[in-house]
């Protein structure tokens, strides 16, 4: 939180999905919306004057993606806003919704998967490089694949980060690590996505 007046007054404070909050810290979000201050748990003034407040939910997701399926005209921010309260309103109270902004966002396009993606890809080609000394090929049939299996999830972005982590890496360390048991000398480590998962080669 802020810390008392005149020690770095300009902060940021997220709570992220916050529907999952106990209530009263809606209560306590009231006071400061509406004076700019709290008081702590030893009875510290607390000043939220130049503080940025930003809280995250997923209420309405359904409703979100819905209005925004893809190819489909983008619906207007704040007509999304509009159609998007009456589920806010079965989380919050009114009277929180009164004093918000409310700044819907659009689902992540296959354009923007793909970029996401790329870079996480990427950065597994360094780590391995870096790591290993090896040339890493990636067929273009990689990234369709993890960009398919993110669509098939309502992760969006965050899935490419699982996809690498649980499935990619742990199967290339299990394939360096076999390497090197049996002695094989190697350069170059091609991946491809088959019929069942991703594929692996060492040469």
């Amino acid at each position: 939180l802020p810390r008392p007046s005149g020690r770095r007054p300009y902060s940021v404070v997220l709570l992220d999905e916050v529907e999952k909050a106990h209530p009263d810290v809606h209560e306590i979000f009231f006071q400061v919306f509406d004076k700019g201050w709290m008081e702590d748990g030893e009875g510290r003034k607390i000043d939220f004057r130049n503080t940025l407040i930003l809280l995250t939910t997923n209420a309405g997701t359904e409703r979100l993606m819905h209005l925004c399926a893809r190819g489909e005209q983008r619906t207007d921010p704040a007509e999304l806003a509009t159609q998007l309260k009456p589920d806010l309103l079965e989380v919050f109270p009114p009277a929180l919704l009164g004093r918000l902004i409310v700044v819907p966002y659009y689902p992540l396009s296959d354009h923007m998967l793909t970029e996401i993606a790329q870079l996480q890809i990427n950065r597994v080609v360094e780590r391995v490089n870096a790591n290993h000394g090896l040339e890493v090929v990636l067929a273009d049939s990689v990234l369709h694949e993890v960009v398919k299996r993110c669509q098939d999830t309502d992760s969006g972005g965050r899935a490419v980060g699982a996809i690498l982590t649980h499935t990619m890496l742990p199967e290339i360390s299990r394939r360096l690590l076999q390497a090197q048991l049996e002695g094989q000398a190697i350069s170059t480590l091609t991946i491809k996505a088959g019929t069942d998962g991703f594929e692996y080669e060492l040469q």
